[in-house]
């Protein structure tokens, strides 16, 4: 009695092992898969709140700075137009023309004014921008919709495709399983019983959509090993469901982390990283830009202004092509923080 005690100590001991190891390996299965779960919930909401504050932004900027970026499109086209009329209008020697088209030019190319190919275009768009107030509305979150339209759209067809590959080889396996396995194929009673057993099998596994255990039934098929209905228990069953789950769910959670990456890195993006920012900081960086706009509003008119002079002959030609004083004064404030900038780099090489 005591030798039978002892041999059958091992066998229960290894079953009870085996038994649960595998319910570990089941539970950590499981906290993965709500870990997956809570972690995409998790950054779906980051990335929806991250494109609601871009389009909140955008709405932002252009209610307060509408006005403004009108003010700069009157200057603008205001502009072109006294330079329209200086050049048709006027009489000048060939030199003095070209003289006068080349400060035209310069201010295009500086960016004070826009350029002039780009005119037409950009009145039509002026137009269309400033039509009606609902216009507006329509025009600050388009742009960040169709962009996450478009993001979800790519999201949800990167999903459909892996779902659409994976129900196909499912579909190809069960057919291969059940070409081989199918009880009309054979005739004798012993083998159609059996085979009637397997294909109850397959059958579960494919209406289940669990393809791991379709592959392991070919695989038993292939290398001549017995395919017994209970050869995988319910655990070891559903652990395997659970690490495909779990496949799918880490191809879904780096969509999402690679989505809200290429979100954050457009230039709205940053600028709603920037904003944030500086709101920690205790700066409003939408009234700053305003400032700046104004500050820019205010060097175009007096461009503007000076151009008019010149139209009306109140400055000679020689003055007008020494150019107006704020561009002076701008361009002696540039090479002053350059100045500045490379004495702060040199002192830093000296004290290094």
């Amino acid at each position: 009695m005591s030798r039978r005690t002892l041999s059958s100590s091992p066998a229960l001991a290894t079953k009870s092992l085996a038994l649960s190891s595998l319910h570990l390996r089941l539970e950590a299965l499981e906290k993965e898969h709500q870990w997956l779960l809570k972690q995409i919930k998790k950054k779906q909401t980051e990335l929806n709140n991250f494109v609601e504050q871009m389009r909140s932004l955008a709405t932002d900027i252009f209610h307060k700075g509408t006005p403004s970026f009108k003010k700069l499109a009157e200057l603008d086209e205001e502009i072109h137009a006294l330079f329209d009329e200086i050049l048709t209008q006027r009489k000048f020697g060939k030199q003095t023309k070209k003289n006068i088209e080349g400060v035209y030019r310069n201010l295009q190319m500086a960016g004070i004014i826009s350029p002039k190919g780009d005119r037409e275009e950009a009145d039509t768009e002026l137009d269309e921008l400033f039509e009606t107030e609902e216009q507006e509305n329509d025009v600050s979150g388009s742009s960040q919709e169709r962009r996450h339209q478009y993001q979800q759209a790519h999201q949800e067809l990167e999903f459909a495709s892996a779902n659409k590959d994976e129900s196909r080889k499912i579909r190809q396996t069960f057919l291969r399983l059940a070409e081989i396995f199918h009880p009309d194929k054979v005739k004798d009673d012993e083998t159609q019983m059996r085979h009637t057993e397997i294909m109850k099998e397959i059958n579960k596994a494919y209406q289940e959509g669990d393809l791991a255990r379709l592959l392991e039934i070919e695989r038993r098929y292939q290398v001549g090993e017995t395919i017994d209905s209970n050869s995988e228990d319910d655990l070891t069953r559903k652990c395997n469901r659970l690490e495909q789950e779990k496949e799918f769910l880490k191809t879904q959670y780096e969509t999402l982390k690679r989505e809200l990456r290429l979100v954050k890195n457009t230039p709205e993006g940053v600028m709603v990283s920037d904003c944030r920012k500086a709101y920690r900081e205790g700066i409003d960086p939408i009234a700053q830009m305003l400032e700046q706009v104004e500050s820019e509003i205010q060097v175009i008119s007096e461009i503007r202004d000076f151009v008019k002079d010149f139209r009306e002959q109140k400055i000679t030609i020689k003055e007008f092509l020494s150019g107006p004083i704020i561009l002076h004064q701008m361009h002696q404030e540039i090479m002053e923080d350059l100045l500045e900038q490379m004495l702060g780099d040199f002192g830093e090489i000296i004290v290094f």
